[in-house]
């Protein structure tokens, strides 16, 4: 719907790949580094475990904290003055991403600048190269939110079946603990590998209570702060835990059920939310290729341009309303 000539098209898709490349590359040699710093980290750690004599539990434990939250030298300041940073470093925790806050911004940054460039090469408008470098902007964003929901929609389908395990190795006369080693042997992911972290974390000497604690932050449903603080409650008062953990499988399940059935009751109006975001764009299309002239005017005039803008800010609010009053919380 751009008039431009092929020539142009083919340098806007170059430059938006070159920049995003490039972005990208600083953002994994970033990461190269960090993991290589960590590990050097973690090796000296070791070396000087072999050396003394002992070593405190809560020493191990800080050192191994340390090793998971380390982070670029600029990023503490920059943080101090943007809180927002700090919000990020945790979704990228929630979307089990190995990417940094630091790698994230640079990201983000490649696309909203590629974007930018190559809207301006194709459209000369300040208007849609701001919007493009915005839409660039929340790419990543939207990749870690949808990492974020497809994780979590994971966990709350195989937790039931990990928190039986549990109970029957409880049940069995075995530890907690063992009922943790059990589910991150047998259970799917991502339970399993949630487990396998707060047991390896605990091995290592960092306290339970602090594992667990991480793991509903990791998590961030109701289920799992259920779970954690079911355990954590019955750790320090006693209580027989297997009855417990039966009855939040239960509970768990049927949150569950009643979250498909929403699903199925509100399907029409998810579907009519996508019928009405896509359906000004396919007639826009379709009006292009049978009219060019006639609907070209929407991109060559001012005022066509400002009606192009307003009408895309009322789809988008349109489609965030419909999607808030069908996504229905349990």
């Amino acid at each position: 719907m751009v008039r431009a000539p092929i020539t142009v098209w083919i340098t806007a898709g170059v430059v938006f790949l070159a920049v995003v490349l490039a972005m990208v590359a600083i953002a994994m040699t970033l990461e190269w580094a960090r993991e290589r710093r960590r590990r050097s980290g973690a090796v000296e750690q070791l070396r000087k475990l072999t050396t003394e004599s002992s070593m405190s539990a809560a020493a191990a434990g800080s050192a191994f904290r340390d090793g998971e939250t380390a982070q670029a030298s600029w990023m503490p300041g920059l943080a101090a003055r943007m809180p927002h940073l700090v919000d990020i470093a945790i979704r990228l925790v929630q979307a089990d991403l190995a990417w940094t806050p630091q790698s994230y911004l640079f990201r983000s940054a490649g696309f909203s600048i590629g974007l930018a460039i190559a809207a301006m090469l194709l459209t000369g408008s300040w208007m849609i190269v701001l919007l493009a470098a915005v839409l660039g902007a929340l790419l990543p964003h939207f990749y870690v939110r949808r990492r974020i929901g497809k994780r979590v929609a994971a966990f709350e389908e195989h937790l039931p079946d990990s928190i039986d395990l549990m109970t029957r190795a409880i049940r069995a006369g075995h530890p907690l603990s063992s009922g943790f080693k059990m589910v991150a042997d047998e259970a799917s992911e991502p339970v399993a590998g949630e487990i396998r972290r707060v047991f390896e974390e605990q091995r290592f000497g960092m306290p339970f209570d602090d594992s667990l604690v991480a793991m509903a932050d990791r998590v961030p449903i109701v289920d799992t702060r259920i779970l954690v603080t079911a355990i954590l409650i019955q750790r320090e008062v006693g209580g027989n835990l297997a009855e417990v953990l039966d009855k939040i499988a239960y509970v768990v399940r049927e949150r569950f059920q009643i979250r498909r059935q929403l699903r199925t009751y509100t399907a029409q109006g998810r579907l009519s939310g996508y019928v009405l975001g896509g359906l000004p764009i396919v007639i826009g299309f379709a009006m292009y290729l049978l009219n060019p002239d006639y609907i070209g005017t929407l991109f060559t005039e001012p005022i066509g341009r400002l009606m192009l803008g307003g009408a895309a800010i009322m789809q988008v609010c349109g489609y965030l309303w419909i999607r808030k009053i069908v996504n229905i919380e349990i």
